[in-house]
């Protein structure tokens, strides 16, 4: 029997923890948290928040943190970049083994939580996708970024990144720059997304901004669409695009999918894949690539009820809210409880809160930090024209705020415009149990009149005259009435052409209806799921100390939800009868379910421990005896010692969150043995 010394906690001790309070994430040694940010150093033991303007050194503490996440990532192989042997290719990555069950348990937790709590209908639509159809979405004409070009060498840059990075670097390394200097950096930051090509380009001049690399030249400002094109069959006629996001295909989708669900509304879609976007200059690591996995929903909605039955559920949370309002007037997120700002009209509706809601439950239970998620509300300059109302969920990391999650209210935009494209109504109805009298918008056009005035254009202004709103109807007959003619704006044309009086005739009658129909709202979240992976890596990265001052153990504080493998087991010494034991509670293991792994190396166990710690494990069962074993938990250091047979509900229990390990220190006998088994030094095999 062997003897270790752990930080266990005393029986008293124990005792007045509730047994409904988890150890598995109390990082007493060295916390990562904002009131730290000043301790931070080139060690990166602490966790940084963004700096503030001026403050270089916290920049180089932010730097040496983040060095220190993305080294042991790439060195325990949770991820690595592509093709990496022919030197790799900018904005493309590869999982590997710990980073694939990672990003395996965010998307099944992502299922869980909103498929299946929802009653949503999952889809699985194809990632290349024909030219009309991101025609009809906007994306062919507007999906671009603005490009500048290195004037000798040709090389390639995002213009609104050279600005940025260029006032950034100016706050943070000039410390005394004038009040109105700083306003105006900061101003240009913040309405950067608002900038055409001629004003990021006279700015661009007016500063002085360089090549990075040559400091040559750069040419103008001009519009790169971002979508990678393609050829769809072996003639090269039929153009397509590998899809920039995978919400087109639930929209085109719209009419069976309604059918399937009963021809009822509410209903959500949902649809977890691959998009690409060929992005001018990527960097950040995995926060801006060229391929990577939405997950995203499409929620319908009456345009009339945007209730929700469950908002209740989430009406009293509170956490942090950055409204338009605030950031217009400079002041700093605050937190709110999510019903007032439903109530008082800071969010616009009550889907669209709930949704807020349901993603804030979503990421915390992944283990993203509280107080460095925020909800950031779209201002004027960033909403889409047709967007009722559009929130962010940002989280804080080393490269400062990143938007990880959109939510949208995005009205009707998206099924109207393929509606007018297709050809296809894509629309709901409401029955009513009486019939109703209401007035009636008739739009008759004039094939012949159409006809001699477009000819081959004929069909696309019919269709567009035949799809316009109320508003746009009544609009152009009061033209006609008052003018004998009006200018009309076709899509499909990307022109605008005059209609006369012969050629179409408006009017309002009088029916009776049994039923209403209308072009639903949709409400999107959206979320990029490379993103919160990269954010959960750091917010759950520290390190402690190991056998000397100068070591440092690292350590990824996963929650057992998204943790790459569970549990651990581990013989004390090589010994047949232990090696025996260990395999037993390995296969009771694999038939709970549960991901592991059993080392029966030479190797000194407390070097197992810090190997298995650096990738998150959360559970290390060790086999001292042939009758009982002892559990440790990897934050804590604290073990427990049970019986053999109980080992594999211990952990499914631990693992599946119906019990936490302070229940289990509660149930079972603390364990003690020699210091040497916490204290190993780094394995960096």
């Amino acid at each position: 029997m062997r003897n270790i010394t752990t930080r266990t906690l005393s029986l008293a001790s124990t005792l007045h923890r509730s047994r409904k309070t988890s150890l598995s994430r109390s990082k007493t040694l060295i916390p990562f948290s904002l009131s730290t940010m000043a301790a931070a150093t080139a060690t990166a033991t602490t966790q940084p928040p963004a700096a503030p303007a001026g403050n270089a050194a916290t920049a180089a503490g932010r730097e040496a943190f983040r060095q220190s996440v993305v080294n042991t990532l790439e060195r325990r192989l949770f991820y690595i970049p592509s093709f990496k042997i022919y030197r790799g290719v900018a904005g493309l990555y590869d999982y590997g083994p710990p980073g694939c069950a990672v990003k395996s348990n965010v998307l099944s937790f992502w299922r869980q939580h909103f498929v299946l709590e929802e009653g949503m209908l999952e889809v699985d639509c194809p990632c290349v996708t024909p030219e009309v159809v991101l025609k009809a979405s906007g994306h062919v004409d507007k999906f671009t970024d603005l490009m500048v070009k290195d004037e000798k060498t040709g090389t390639c840059y995002r213009a609104d990144h050279l600005l940025k990075d260029f006032c950034k670097e100016k706050l943070e390394k000039e410390p005394n720059l004038a009040p109105e200097k700083v306003a105006e950096l900061n101003h240009v930051i913040a309405t950067l997304d608002d900038m055409s090509a001629e004003q990021l380009g006279a700015k661009i001049k007016e500063y002085g901004i360089t090549a990075p690399e040559t400091k040559n030249q750069l040419s103008d400002p001009y519009p790169f669409n971002l979508m990678f094109q393609t050829s769809i069959g072996p003639t090269g006629l039929s153009t397509g695009y590998m899809r920039p996001e995978t919400a087109q295909g639930i929209f085109v989708n719209f009419k069976d999918l309604y059918y399937y669900n009963g021809n009822k509304l509410p209903f959500a879609a949902a649809q977890i894949g691959q998009a690409f976007r060929n992005e001018i200059s990527p960097r950040q690591g995995l926060l801006r690539v060229r391929e990577f996995t939405l997950a995203e929903i499409e929620h319908f909605v009456d345009p009339e009820d945007k209730s929700h039955p469950k908002f209740s559920d989430v009406a009293d949370l509170k956490f942090l809210m950055f409204p338009r309002e605030e950031q217009l007037t400079g002041q700093s997120s605050q937190t709110l409880r999510l019903g007032d700002a439903v109530a008082n009209g800071t969010i616009n509706n009550e889907t669209l809160g709930y949704f807020i809601g349901r993603v804030y439950l979503f990421l915390t239970r992944l283990g993203i930090e509280k107080d460095r998620l925020r909800f950031r509300q779209h201002l004027p300059n960033e909403m889409a024209h047709y967007a009722a109302d559009c929130w962010d969920a940002e989280i804080e990391c080393s490269y400062g705020w990143i938007e990880c999650v959109g939510i949208a209210d995005r009205s009707a935009y998206d099924l109207k415009a393929h509606t007018e494209k297709s050809g296809v109504a894509l629309v709901a109805a409401e029955k009513f149990a009486e019939p109703r009298e209401v007035e009636k918008l008739v739009i008759t056009p004039s094939k012949k009149d159409l006809g001699l005035a477009f000819k081959g254009n004929q069909k696309m202004v019919l269709e567009a005259l035949e799809a316009m709103s109320e508003a746009e109807a009544m609009e152009m007959k009061s033209k006609l009435e008052s003018n004998g003619e009006a200018e009309f704006q076709v899509c499909t044309l990307n022109k605008t052409v005059t209609i006369t009086n012969k050629m179409v005739s408006i009017n309002k009658e009088k029916k009776k209806e049994h039923q209403r129909v209308f072009t639903p709202s949709v409400i999107e979240p959206s979320f990029g799921i490379g993103r919160i992976i990269y954010c959960l890596y750091e917010h759950c990265f520290y390190t402690r100390a190991g056998k000397t001052e100068e070591e440092q153990l690292n350590v990824f504080g996963f929650p057992p939800l998204v943790a790459p493998i569970k549990c651990t087991v581990f013989p004390l010494v090589k010994n047949e009868q232990f090696d025996t034991v260990a395999r037993d509670i390995s296969k009771a293991l694999t038939s709970s379910g549960i991901s592991h792994i059993i080392d029966v190396t030479g190797t000194s166990i407390g070097k197992r421990y810090a190997r298995t710690d650096e990738i998150g494990v959360p559970l290390a069962v060790t086999v001292d005896s042939t009758t009982t074993v002892t559990i440790r938990e990897r934050d804590s250091k604290a073990q427990v010692r049970v019986k053999i047979a109980e080992v594999s509900s211990i952990v499914k229990r631990f693992v599946e969150g119906q019990s936490t390990w302070g229940d289990i220190q509660w149930d079972y006998p603390a364990a003690h043995g020699s210091a040497e088994e916490e204290n190993a030094p780094e394995e960096n095999a």
